[in-house]
């Protein structure tokens, strides 16, 4: 047991990514198409994170065309090479798949006021 937190230890990245569940993010993605590499952002609000240590993952749910999607990323994966946050939200829960059910301004998250 202890080797494998050993190797699990060595993989993970030192400046893990800071956001909260409720937050808007740009996740940038490493996207391999044949031999060539190229990154592809992801924006759209987190609405779940799960486990911890090197399996933690998180959940980042955006519209597009009308059409809800989602997208589960590693947060220790070298594939997702950063995580900006645009906006910070002020939620109330540790899950948001209530907004799964919701469409138009009913799926918006409060932006949080710092003062």
């Amino acid at each position: 047991m202890d080797a494998l937190k050993q190797i699990a230890g060595s993989s993970m990245k030192e400046n893990k990514p800071q956001f909260t569940i409720g937050d808007t993010v740009k996740v940038h993605c490493r996207i391999k198409e044949g031999d060539k590499e190229r990154i592809q952002l992801f924006e759209g609000t987190v609405i779940a994170q799960k486990h911890g240590g090197i399996q933690e993952t998180f959940t980042v749910r955006r519209i597009a065309h009308g059409c809800g999607i989602e997208r589960v990323f590693p947060v220790h994966s070298p594939n997702v090479e950063k995580v900006e946050v645009v906006r910070s939200g002020h939620v109330r829960r540790a899950k948001l798949y209530y907004l799964r059910d919701r469409v138009g301004k009913a799926a918006k998250v409060k932006t949080k006021i710092n003062g």
